[in-house]
């Protein structure tokens, strides 16, 4: 019999950061999964790492930021994830994800959790040189096959800055929202 006076458990959202220009932006989306009633922890690639205010998120959070596997008997810093958004997401990232390779945490978690029925989403931040590349074309398609939920953003111009201020970081969120719905 579960406690009336317990806090209701909120669902658990994994956000995966990879290295590119806009990353240090993540807190726009830790705020508004938190504004929909997600529990939020941040995963980064190693060079995403770098990009991110470490302690502002986990001052956010309330949990580290996780990079590397733990240590055998290490506790797990994060519980597990009811869902994952992926944002921003590189080349290097979507490739690597669509072909199983798991050479970093970030990635590993990102390969279990279609194995684990997690639901997915992956907002690309590409350039449009890097998105002309056939193999990026067939890693999304992949991936959709996996049943993991695209971003609509268009790639840049490369060496042109980006297109931070087209980057629809809540987009995640209304990619998953049919798949977990989070309590209001």
């Amino acid at each position: 019999m579960s406690d009336p006076n317990a806090p209701e458990k909120k669902p658990f959202l994994y956000v995966v950061v990879c290295a590119c220009g806009i990353a240090g932006d993540v807190g726009k989306l830790i705020t508004a999964a938190q504004d929909r009633h997600w529990d939020v922890g941040v995963v980064a690639t190693p060079q995403g790492l770098g990009l991110l205010d470490a302690e502002a998120i986990k001052a956010q959070t309330g949990y580290p930021i996780r990079s590397a596997w733990r240590t055998p008997g290490e506790a797990r810093p994060l519980p597990l994830a009811d869902a994952i958004a992926v944002a921003p997401a590189t080349f290097n990232t979507i490739n690597k994800w669509a072909n199983g390779i798991s050479d970093t945490l970030a990635l590993g978690i990102l390969c279990e959790a279609y194995g684990m029925g997690i639901p997915a989403a992956v907002l690309p931040y590409v350039n449009s040189a890097q998105a002309a590349h056939p193999a990026y074309g067939r890693s999304l398609d992949g991936l959709r096959e996996m049943g993991v939920l695209i971003g609509s953003y268009e790639p840049h111009r490369p060496k042109a800055g980006g297109g931070a201020d087209r980057f629809r970081w809540e987009e995640a969120l209304d990619l998953l929202a049919p798949k977990l719905s989070a309590p209001a």
